[in-house]
């Protein structure tokens, strides 16, 4: 089994639903949801021109190997109506996976750790909420540390718990 941090990011539609119905999929087809932040409210990262986005951690202790948990996250997003618009943009539902373990993986369609977490303070926050000790395993740095150096500057703020 291996420890898993994923995001869940959406902007359309009911928010929190989005989030509540991705959280019972991923129990059902990935593993035991072991943790989850509090809901956080944040403003749009790359394109501001659309609604804000609600985004949660969930800790999910899963026995797929990584690649296998990229394709039912994926698959999760498609059976919730995700469509891509464009990149950064609005959506439905959206899955990443921050942490794998202690797994250091680059590739064309996969890095973990997620290559963007030390840049977003919208994956940040709930990350420092449930696992702030976290070290990143190619960093070295805890995700308080990361926060603290973050150069995002977005406003993030807790919506519900």
């Amino acid at each position: 089994m291996s420890i898993t941090y994923l995001l869940l990011g959406t902007n359309l539609g009911d928010k929190t639903q989005n989030l509540y119905t991705a959280t019972q999929m991923l129990a059902s087809q990935a593993g035991v949801v072991q943790k989850h932040s509090a809901i956080y409210e944040t403003m749009p990262w790359g394109i501001p021109d659309q609604p804000v986005f609600y985004n949660q951690v969930l800790v999910i202790d899963t026995s797929l190997e990584v690649r296998e948990l990229l394709r039912v996250t994926q698959s999760i997003e498609v059976a919730m109506g995700r469509q891509k618009y464009r990149k950064w943009g609005e959506r439905l539902i959206d899955i990443d996976i921050l942490y794998y373990g202690q797994m250091m993986l680059e590739s064309e369609d996969l890095n973990v750790p997620h290559s963007q977490i030390a840049l977003r303070r919208f994956t940040l926050t709930p990350l420092v909420e449930i696992a702030p000790l976290l070290v990143h395993p190619a960093l070295r740095l805890t995700q308080t540390q990361l926060l603290a150096q973050c150069p995002d500057k977005l406003e993030v703020k807790k919506v519900k718990h």
